[in-house]
């Protein structure tokens, strides 16, 4: 079984969906939790079902902020073993509707905004000779979306970001991968209508939506000792869609 016990985790976006779901993994799994988010009332909501986590409210759109959080954060849980960026927005727009700021907004938050926590994460990695990293992108990373430019340009750059990091500390003990989920239930789905959830649906071979439990079990396994050799990957959780996406390509 899988045991975080004794590891230092920071959790990024940890009051979407998603991140509840890696939150409430990593807490079974016995790991020392800092979660961070925008959203206090959530976070407050976290604190309270789950004692032993630590919450920090932080805006990561705040570059200038990032090494400061991540020194508060490595303080606060006595060190920094895991680190899973998770935050990120949207702002979909068709190409030529899309305004300056949504394009930059994307990028900056999604993109920059997770290099910057890699960055400094791993100069506190590289003294304890140990680290994990896991990032998560999206499947419109790799097959664009309708109305997503911007937010399929931040998820793809992320994973040619991951390789290129994964390369340059494969030697010191650190290894980072992506994970890329597809349609997840969320708050977000909730939302959509019955007819547009069976379109979805139909795209997906397994003819359901994922859940944030099959999302934070693969970061789990990517975070423990049992993935020590794997690094620059990229794990799709999205019920087969890509692959049939795929398939469609080569017809």
């Amino acid at each position: 079984m899988i045991d975080f016990k004794n590891k230092k985790i920071l959790i990024t976006g940890a009051t979407g969906g998603i991140g509840y779901s890696l939150v409430e993994k990593f807490n079974l799994l016995g790991g020392s939790i800092l979660a961070t988010g925008t959203n206090e009332d959530k976070l407050n909501d976290l604190k309270k079902k789950y004692s032993k986590i630590k919450t920090i409210k932080f805006d990561i759109s705040k570059h200038d902020e990032i090494e400061n959080m991540i020194d508060k954060a490595t303080s606060e849980l006595d060190g920094l073993d895991i680190l899973i960026n998770n935050a990120g927005i949207t702002s979909d727009n068709l190409s030529l509707r899309m305004k300056k700021d949504e394009w930059e907004n994307v990028v900056n938050i999604n993109l920059s905004s997770t290099f910057y926590f890699c960055k400094f994460a791993i100069k506190k990695m590289l003294k304890n000779k140990y680290g994990r990293i896991i990032n998560i992108t999206s499947v419109v990373g790799h097959t664009g979306n309708l109305g997503q430019s911007n937010y399929s340009a931040s998820k793809a750059g992320i994973i040619g970001m991951s390789k290129s990091l994964a390369i340059e500390y494969a030697k010191k003990n650190i290894t980072i991968n992506c994970v890329s989920p597809g349609f997840i239930e969320t708050k977000m789905t909730d939302k959509i209508s019955e007819d547009m959830k069976s379109i979805l649906i139909s795209r997906i071979p397994m003819n359901k939506l994922g859940t944030g439990l099959d999302v934070s079990n693969t970061v789990a396994f990517l975070s423990s000792d049992a993935a020590s050799y794997i690094t620059g990957e990229t794990i799709h959780v999205n019920g087969g869609m890509y692959m049939a996406w795929q398939t469609l390509l080569i017809i």
